[in-house]
């Protein structure tokens, strides 16, 4: 149970640190001083916000997340990544539009890299046997 904990936690980490560096790729205002241990703590440390400080600000702005039909979940993603930002010596963002983007990126690569792995493990193996 531990072991599956612990890859669960390392495929987390390593996920945000793909999305932290695709997003830092496309907006010029996301950095982190090509500095691959910022780069490391910055994805560790939104998948600590995330685990830890995301469901209470969820359940706190219900309301407005039904209202608004979940668009109001981008908004606390890019207060995520800010907050990651401002925990993280190196790791900058530029404006609110930026983190935004930013907060978007990192939930398109996660969602395409959770699928892939998804499909992967579900794929049936198939053997060619000769008849």
């Amino acid at each position: 149970m531990a072991r599956r904990l612990l890859l669960r936690v390392l495929i987390t980490w390593a996920f945000n640190c793909v999305a932290l560096l695709v997003a830092a790729a496309i907006i010029p205002a996301i950095g982190y001083g090509h500095d691959a241990g910022t780069l490391l703590l910055a994805g560790l440390i939104l998948a600590f916000v995330n685990f830890a400080v995301r469901p209470w600000i969820v359940l706190l702005t219900l309301p407005a997340v039904i209202l608004s039909l979940g668009l109001a979940l981008l908004v606390i993603n890019a207060l995520m990544l800010w907050l990651t930002s401002r925990i993280v010596d190196g790791f900058t963002i530029g404006g609110f539009w930026s983190t935004v983007g930013g907060a978007a990126i990192v939930w398109l690569v996660n969602v395409a890299l959770r699928s892939m792995l998804r499909s992967s493990r579900t794929e049936p193996q198939y053997r060619w046997e000769r008849y």
